[in-house]
């Protein structure tokens, strides 16, 4: 099987480390490399945190730190969601083994991206600051884009989606609308796939608790992660869904639009309309049982696994 090329963006917290646990060992894909970015936590702990799940699940891939703050913005944090160290109810540790490289995030996307043949896909977990600061300071690269796969967003306009402005869009709507107006084709996995069509429910976390070693890990995680505003307790499986939509894409339904983002009196709003010629794919749907024993089965695969401390 021909592995997808990828390059992960991401701001590690919860949903980002729980995503980064499966795709380091997905053998569909071919990581060329990692970035930070400023989001879910400042751009050093994001950094620290991905480079822990690195000592800690014994592989190694090259890492470049990202923006530390939003192109034009204050950059906001959901440590409120993540806890103030990122990783939820798991306290990572301060010092690490593994390092960063000499190049920032941007040159080293700069560099993997014209070493492929236009078969890098990013998949970008958090803000968009990175990308569109690629954009500016290499308008060149477009040609070496093939898609650029992102959760986030909320498609206004579009009937059975909750009125909401995602995090990862309105931390910096400025750089959305870099990318969107760069016309490289996209794949929006907004939230409400991981809120509300494929999240995990109670019964199933503590499932996961009790499967291995690796599912111990993530229940730790988990533990100050329940999604608010809910009856019932869940977990969100955004930048999940995202990573899947990628290696297993008949689990999803999805729509072309347009799409438009507010960057002004509502900030990171996105409005989206229905154009079949449109050059985004937005998921609307998701099998969620599939999606659910899929779970399970990655998860499986490390019954023998040892973590690292």
């Amino acid at each position: 099987m021909k592995k997808i090329k990828v390059i992960i963006d991401t701001d590690p917290g919860v949903d980002d480390s729980a995503c980064l646990v499966f795709a380091l060992f997905d053998k569909a894909l071919d990581i060329k490399l990692f970035t930070t970015v400023a989001g879910n936590v400042g751009v050093k702990t994001c950094t620290r945190n991905l480079l822990h799940l690195l000592d800690k699940f014994d592989v190694d891939y090259p890492v470049a730190e990202g923006a530390y703050k939003a192109l034009e913005r204050i950059s906001p944090t959901a440590e409120h969601v993540h806890s103030k160290e990122g990783m939820g109810g798991y306290v990572p540790p301060q010092e690490v083994k593994h390092k960063i490289l000499e190049e920032n995030a941007v040159e080293a996307m700069y560099r993997v991206l014209n070493e492929g043949d236009g078969d890098i896909i990013p998949l970008v977990f958090g803000p968009h600051t990175n990308i569109a600061q690629l954009l500016i300071d290499h308008p060149d690269i477009i040609k070496k884009i093939p898609k650029i796969i992102f959760m986030g967003g909320a498609p206004y306009g579009m009937p059975g989606f909750p009125l909401h402005v995602s995090f990862n869009i309105r931390s910096d709507p400025e750089a959305f609308k870099i990318v969107l107006d760069s016309k490289i084709p996209l794949v929006m996995v907004p939230s409400d796939m991981g809120r509300n069509k494929a999240y995990l429910a109670e019964d199933f976390v503590y499932q996961i608790r009790d499967t291995n070693d690796v599912g111990k890990f993530l229940y730790e995680m988990y533990q100050t992660y329940w999604e608010r505003g809910y009856k019932d307790k869940r977990i969100a499986t955004n930048d999940t869904c995202a990573y899947l939509y990628l290696t297993n894409p008949e689990l999803f339904t999805f729509k072309k639009i347009d799409l438009t983002v507010n960057t002004t009196d509502a900030p990171g709003k996105t409005v989206a309309t229905l154009n079949e010629n449109g050059n985004i794919l937005l998921t609307v749907g998701i099998e969620r049982e599939k999606f659910l024993d899929l779970m399970m089965k990655k998860l499986h695969e490390f019954d023998n696994f040892k973590l690292k401390a």
